[in-house]
Formats: C-alpha cells, structure tokens, sequence
C-alpha cells in the first residue's frame, strides 16, 4: 500500500523541518502607494466571459453531476482538459504522479501567470439541486465546498486571458493548473515539491463561498493521517480473553485525544473520524481505523499537537495488547497573504461587482435558509464586495497555503452559495448546482481574468509582490514538507465514491 508506514512514526522528521514565521512586513506606506492603471482592452474580455456564462454553467454542472471524490476525478479532469484543448491550450497530464493533475498552457516566455483550478467532491454529501435534504444517491459524494465550480471559472478565466493576449498582442505565458484531491489529500503539495510551480511568477486562485471578497486571511495549516490499530479477532461471547480489539485501540486514542482538547494552544482544531470499527459484534475486531485532522494557523503548533495525538496511538496500542500504524495523508501550510496582489484583485472584483437575486432564486434561498444549521444573512450579501481585510486568521485549510510560499499568489471568494452557508453541507451542494452557483462563479472568472491582465500589462506589480514575498518568507526560508518524498495517497478515498 503506497505510504503506509508500519512502524510506530516518531516526530523526529517533523522537528527538523523549517519553521514557518512571518518575516517583517514591507513598509505600509509602500504598500499603500497607488497601484498602476487597469490593463487597457478588457472590456470585449468580460463580454465574452458574460455571452459564455451558459456554456460555463453546463460544463459546471456537469462536473456536479460527476461528483468525484480526490485522485478518482477522471470525468471531471478530461472535461475541462477537453474545453482548453479546444481553446488552443497544450495540456500536459499526470502531473506529480497525479493521474487526474494537468498543466495547460497558452504562449511563452516570461511573465508566467498560473490560474490553479480545483475539482474534487466530497464523501456523503450527495444532494438535488433543490432547497430541502433530498440526496440524489444516499451515501453518495457531493459538491459540498464548490470545486465544480471551482475548476470551471479557472478554466474560463484563463480561455478568455489568452483571447485577451492575442487581441492586445500581450508577451507571456497563461497557464491553469486541474490540481486535485484538494479535499485532504494535498495534491498541490506533491506538485509544489516537484517543481510545478517553479517558474511560476503570480498565481491566482479562487474559492467557493457565500459572499464576495479578495481573500487576505492565513487558513490554517494541518497533518491529517490514518491511524490503523491492528488486534486478535476472537469469539466475543466464548472466548473473549483470546481477542484483542483494534476497535478498543481506536476508541481508548480518541479517549486521550479527547481530553488533550483543553490542554493545547486557542485555535487548534482537532477532527477525527472511524472509517473502520469492524464488522460484527460478536466477532472482536482484529482491525480498526481512525482519521485524524490537526490544524492551527501556527505549523509548529500543528507539529506540536500532532506528536501527541501519535503519542496517544502509541499509548492506546500499549494498553489494549495491540499493534498500530500510521499512513500520513496529508499536510499543509498556512495561506501566506500577498498584500499587492490582494489589492490589485480587490480592484477588479469591486469593477466586476456582484449580483441580484431574481424572483425564483431569492424564493429558494429563503427556503433553504429555513432549514437546519443555518445561520440566515441578508440575501443582497451577493451583490456587495467586502472590503480588503489583510492577515487576519482563517478557519479553513488549504494546500494553496503551500503554492504561497513558493510563489506570490492570490485567491478570492465569490457568493456561489445562499448568504449564510456553511460550506461542506448539503445547503452548498445544493446552491452549487443551480444559478445561484453559476452566477458566483462567473464573478470568480470575470475577476481573475482582470487580475491576470492587470499583471501582464504591469510588470512592476509583479516585481512588487515578490518583493513582498520574499521579505514576508525571511531570507533563511526553504520548503520542505512533512509529507516528505512520499507518493501521493491515491487511495486515501478509497471506499467513499459509491
């Protein structure tokens, strides 16, 4: 099995790996220094964009309909690979070991903008598109944080920059980046270590969300892995003194882990799920699985808290008479912010602007805000744009976090979801899969084609924000990550797409 490591995992590597800390920011006043004109000639970019909206739609909803957990987004990766072959894109495939990963590319030479596309779905949160729980497959993956419509804007912002490119004769190279299994299993991770990104001069990215803003928090940075407990299966009622249960080291883990919550710094998040407790109650599991997700702004502290959840696997094996190991899934930096790219992207999303509700949409989002675990937000949120807010903690992960350390990079929020939406819910999935979704999505692309000409047109903003960059990173910075030279964990949703 690829990565599993059957031995008891010390934190010896991850001590010894860089500390992430925030070097000086440049001056304020510098950074507040007027930014260069808009790229001339756009216009005619975003009336394409704006005539190719139902095209974009159809493509997006197609890829909900696919709902493909992480590694296993074949239909999902050809289609938007199709749509920028057709373009005039060359697509290069199976990028970092990742079968489902692709660079597509139009021109050459320097600057080299990036447009990272995502599109993976999530386990068990199929859904209709319609404003009550109604699962289209029970049990089934769904599109619960967006990402069909996530690799669909990406795909259309970077179609209409090189149209763009040709009409104004603009030097350079566009590229989107189909980067999968974002959903923990950090496929940008295994790109970023493999050089992907290495002549990359901005990335710009986007996500999913329930309001309209330029995305200047840090997220959070994480380890997640699977802990496997493995025991003696024995009759539970005639000879239970032979057995050891994997199923009680597992729950004996999550016991200390438990308690461990009051005892570690404000922020840390700590999730856990049983992905195998067994198969019979009278039979004593001689096999049991747990995954565990650590997260905190800091990644020492990250590390910190991770080296003793392992510490309670080990103490769970030693007390129930069982054996354990432990296959690393995932892990991720904390969001570096590029404050030059933020304001350059908050321009042209407060040019784009939001959007209104028409009759019927507005009738299912006040239907869907009626429903369970929901916090109702005044529906006219998607025709705002927040302003910029810079540096801030964020509550989400993401393995763009490691893209931003090796390459200044920018990401916005768009309101593809009713105001008030948590994400990875059935409510997303189900906005996601109407207009409501397809209009914030069309915002998403109509602003990082502004961002991305902006940044051809004006080389000196890009000199800019790696100045920042750098002075942000330190100058002792070098990436390494915890995953280390492991192989992606293409299996690691096994079991989850049915």
């Amino acid at each position: 099995m690829v990565g599993t490591h059957r031995r008891l995992l010390t934190m010896s590597r991850a001590a010894a790996l860089i500390t992430l800390t925030l070097a000086a920011a440049p001056a304020a006043a510098q950074l507040a220094a007027p930014l260069p004109k808009p790229a001339p000639g756009t216009a005619p970019m975003l009336a394409a964009l704006d005539a190719a909206a139902g095209k974009y739609a159809g493509i997006a909803k197609q890829i909900w309909g696919f709902a493909e957990v992480g590694y296993m987004e074949e239909k999902s990766s050809a289609l938007l690979q199709a749509e920028l072959k057709s373009a005039g894109f060359s697509v290069t495939t199976g990028i970092a070991g990742e079968p489902t990963a692709f660079v597509a590319e139009y021109g050459s030479g320097k600057p080299v903008i990036a447009i990272l596309g995502e599109f993976d779905a999530l386990p068990g949160l199929s859904q209709d598109a319609v404003p009550e729980r109604k699962p289209i497959r029970a049990g089934g993956p769904g599109h619960g944080c967006g990402h069909h419509l996530f690799g669909t804007a990406s795909t259309a912002a970077a179609i209409s920059v090189k149209e763009w490119m040709i009409a104004n004769k603009v030097k350079g190279t566009i590229r989107m980046i189909g980067t999968p299994a974002e959903e923990g299993g950090s496929g940008k991770v295994y790109m970023v270590r493999d050089g992907v990104f290495s002549d990359v001069d901005a990335v710009i990215a986007w996500h999913p969300g329930d309001e309209n803003a330029a995305m200047g928090e840090r997220t959070m940075a994480n380890i997640t892995g699977k802990f496997r407990f493995h025991g003696i299966s024995s009759h539970a009622a005639g000879a239970p003194e032979r057995g050891r249960s994997a199923l009680d080291g597992v729950e004996i883990m999550n016991t200390m882990t438990n308690f461990l919550r009051e005892h570690v710094p404000d922020g840390t998040r700590i999730h856990y799920v049983i992905t195998n407790g067994g198969k019979a109650p009278n039979v004593v599991p001689d096999e049991a699985e747990v995954y565990y997700y650590v997260r905190h702004v800091d990644m020492n502290v990250v590390k910190n808290v991770w080296g003793r959840v392992v510490d309670a696997a080990k103490g769970a094996a030693i007390g129930t008479g069982t054996t354990y190991d432990l296959q690393l899934i995932g892990s991720v930096y904390s969001l570096l912010p590029n404050e030059t790219l933020l304001r350059v992207e908050q321009r042209a999303l407060e040019r784009v602007g939001g959007y209104t509700l028409t009759p019927e949409e507005r009738a299912f989002a006040e239907k869907l805000q009626k429903s369970e675990a929901f916090v109702p937000v005044a529906l006219e949120a998607t025709q705002r744009v927040k302003p910029l807010v810079v540096g801030q903690p964020g509550a989400g992960s993401t393995d763009v976090g490691d893209v931003s350390w090796m390459v200044p990079t920018v990401q916005l929020g768009a309101a593809t979801w009713v105001p008030g939406t948590a994400a990875h819910s059935w409510q997303a999935v189900a906005a996601g899969g109407m207009s409501i979704g397809s209009k914030g999505m069309m915002v998403a692309a109509k602003t990082m084609a502004l961002t991305a000409a902006d940044l051809f047109a004006t080389p000196a903003t890009i000199t800019e924000a790696k100045r920042e960059f750098e002075a942000k990173r330190g100058p002792n910075f070098k990436y390494e990550t915890i995953l280390g030279t492991q192989k992606p964990q293409l299996d690691y949703r096994k079991g989850t797409s049915n």
